[in-house]
């Protein structure tokens, strides 16, 4: 049996030393769009009559915390890619628990700053109505808290690019639709508007990919995975695969991937939608008034 000849990296000179086209000119284009986007944003700062602007209030990501060192690393490599989309606003992070730098102590280094508070979560619940409320008002700056992430089209469009990514694919004919589904995988929580944040997600991802899909939770709420799984294979449904919807690796995501019966997608982590979502909820937030008891912007 002899080896076929490894594809050729498209990036890779041809015969000749000649690069290909298309590629160089794409790379081109790229680092021009970010020298005009790095541009802008320096342009931005400064009035008509010359004076710098004040800087915006920061953006403070909340995360949840995580013992998996991998949750971290993916933060901060979401954190760069808000920071590449807006040069020029200032990005922190905090966290609710497990991991420094904690969220009160981030508010105590803005001091009397302004700043927008963006839960990295993706449904209401304790946190979002309590704990990071709570720890805003007891700073001694100027804040502001964003809605929680989803439910939003882009967390839709993050999960079905995730789920390709693992390996899905379209249905071929109304047999292999009939056999097939996912289960959207969550953490899970007490309250019952958590719920109905997933549940809608889930319904917004089942339009976009033809197939039902079907909450299911970590911990904290019914049905499990495996229930979830099981529910689908009574209906006939034995093509099933997992959406983990996480925003980053760590115990419940991996639990819930090794219940999948046949594929299972990453985390939805860092992926450039996810600093796009961030960044619009912070917006959300500048454009409502600044209040004695922080409120939710609307999803």
């Amino acid at each position: 049996m002899t080896a076929s000849n490894p594809p050729r990296d498209e990036s890779e000179p041809r015969p000749g030393g000649q690069p290909q086209r298309g590629v160089h000119l794409d790379s081109t284009a790229q680092l021009m769009n970010r020298i005009s986007s790095r541009l802008g944003s320096q342009l931005s700062l400064v009035s008509l009559d010359g004076t710098r602007r004040p800087d915006p209030p920061a953006l403070v990501l909340v995360g949840h915390g995580s013992r998996d060192p991998r949750a971290l690393s993916t933060v901060r490599i979401l954190l760069d890619r808000i920071r590449d989309l807006r040069p020029g606003l200032p990005v922190h992070l905090g966290h609710i628990e497990l991991n420094e730098p904690l969220l009160p102590d981030t508010l105590a280094d803005l001091g009397t700053g302004d700043a927008v508070l963006v839960p990295l979560l993706l449904s209401r619940g304790y946190h979002v109505k309590q704990d990071i409320p709570e720890a805003a008002a007891a700073a001694p700056a100027h804040t502001r808290v964003a809605a929680p992430l989803g439910p939003h089209p882009l967390l839709v469009e993050t999960l079905y690019e995730r789920l390709t990514e693992a390996g899905w694919q379209a249905p071929r004919d109304e047999a292999e639709r009939r056999a097939s589904g996912v289960v959207l995988a969550a953490a899970g929580s007490r309250d019952p508007d958590a719920a109905v944040d997933t549940r809608r997600t889930a319904g917004l991802l089942a339009e976009r990919l033809g197939v039902p899909v079907v909450p299911a939770y970590a911990s904290a709420a019914a049905p499990t995975v495996p229930a979830a799984v099981r529910a689908l294979a009574a209906r006939g449904r034995h093509r099933v695969a997992v959406a983990s919807y996480f925003t980053a690796p760590g115990r419940f995501s991996t639990e819930c991937a090794a219940a999948a019966p046949w594929i299972a997608s990453a985390p939805l982590g860092a992926h450039p939608s996810m600093a796009r979502l961030i960044l619009h909820r912070y917006d959300q937030a500048m454009a409502t008034a600044i209040t004695e008891t922080p409120a939710l912007a609307s999803a």
